[in-house]
């Protein structure tokens, strides 16, 4: 986080904060002790992880792994059949047309 002053002009996450344009350049103070003091500061901040995870499934019951077991056998088998492309129209015949039902809508002038 970069603060100008009091403000807080920018954060950033993973990377360094860019800062505003004002930070003052460090000039030589080879004979002088006498400093300005710059108005500009970054903060970081740092997050401590959690270490209390359980990673080992050495703890799991007999019939936590047989519920497991059977969950994952049976979801994998669930969208097996659903490759198939059955028609159920493939089979059927259209009826023989009797009449020409467009001719009989018709009307002729005379």
């Amino acid at each position: 986080m970069h603060y100008c002053g009091d403000t807080l002009v920018e954060s950033a996450v993973f990377t360094k904060a860019k800062g505003c344009g004002m930070e003052m350049a460090k000039p030589s103070t080879e004979g002088c002790t006498i400093t300005k003091k710059d108005c500009c500061k970054n903060e970081q901040s740092v997050v401590d992880g959690q270490d209390e995870l359980q990673l080992a499934f050495d703890k799991i019951s007999i019939e936590q792994q047989v519920f497991i077991a059977s969950f994952v056998y049976t979801y994998i088998n669930l969208f097996e059949s659903l490759d198939d492309n059955t028609s159920s129209y493939e089979d059927y015949k259209p009826p023989l047309v009797r009449k020409q039902l467009f001719k009989l809508d018709e009307t002729y002038l005379i």
